[in-house]
């Protein structure tokens, strides 16, 4: 029997995979909601790691020189895979779906919106890379509003080199995993923090952030947006986030919904059922 609520899809952001959702989900499934997430291409049991980041000692010089196995992945592949889920889940409930993309997730659920606009009941972003028409994720990088990001002190190699942007998530190096869950997740346990390195992975493909935001005011514009601003995040700044924003809105004439949280990167570990409100209003 069709839904006769709004599903939910989610898509992770850089270097992690869908377990990131695990706490929201049920949250909104308990409220009689379908929703469902899914590893993008490359990440996950889809993902291939460099030869040097198995071996411990870490040989930095080497993991800074080989190529990344995930070079090849594009921005395309990763949007077919979301709006295939999307049209199936569409398709099984009878209903529109929201669309939810944290961090480098939203330049996904950007070009997914462009596709399919009329599959979705909204589009929402989690402290995500919002694009203005026109500019890739590499510019929002490089915007003086993200000048304080941590993110960017943690690569060790050079993305023009390997192809990826590169982190050491098995690094036992004490002050560089503060760096990372400074960046990420300064507001969680130190538990559920080893949860996630182990997770995680080491590349995220440089590619998909050269790709310019294909959209259009009369196909992504008319999809309702929303922002959940994470006020504490050091990975992308609160000024950075509040950049995207306005400078979405401007081009596209139309406004994003904001929302705040007091919280870091990483608000589905840290507060999930405030998340969760916030998801429940948009779907309603």
């Amino acid at each position: 029997m069709p839904s006769t609520k709004p599903a939910f899809i989610f898509v992770h952001g850089g270097f992690v995979c869908k377990s990131i959702w695990r706490l929201v989900i049920p949250l909104l499934e308990a409220r009689g909601h379908v929703a469902r997430a899914l590893d993008l291409p490359g990440s996950a049991a889809h993902a291939k790691v460099p030869l040097a980041y198995g071996k411990r000692p870490l040989d930095a010089k080497a993991f800074a020189a080989e190529p990344s196995p995930k070079a090849n992945i594009t921005q395309e592949e990763r949007t077919q895979a979301v709006v295939s889920l999307v049209e199936e889940t569409a398709r099984e409930t009878g209903g529109p779906v929201v669309l939810v993309g944290q961090s480098l997730g939203g330049l996904t659920v950007t070009a997914v919106a462009e596709a399919i606009p009329d599959q979705l009941r909204a589009i929402v972003y989690i402290s995500a890379f919002l694009q203005s028409p026109g500019t890739p994720a590499i510019a929002l990088m490089q915007h003086a509003t993200m000048a304080s990001a941590v993110m960017p002190s943690l690569f060790l190699a050079d993305p023009q080199v390997v192809g990826a942007c590169r982190i050491d998530f098995l690094s036992d190096n004490a002050e560089y995993r503060a760096r990372i869950k400074t960046a990420l997740c300064g507001d969680i346990s130190d538990a559920d923090f080893s949860s996630i390195l182990a997770a995680a992975t080491c590349d995220e493909p440089a590619g998909v952030m050269l790709v310019p935001a294909h959209i259009t005011a009369e196909r992504f514009g008319r999809v309702p947006r929303h922002y959940v601003r994470c006020l504490k995040d050091r990975a992308i700044p609160l000024q950075g986030q509040d950049f995207m924003i306005a400078a979405a809105d401007s081009a596209l004439g139309s406004q994003t919904h904001t929302y705040a949280l007091a919280a870091s990167h990483f608000p589905f570990f840290s507060q999930p059922k405030a998340l969760s409100d916030i998801l429940l209003g948009v779907a309603a």
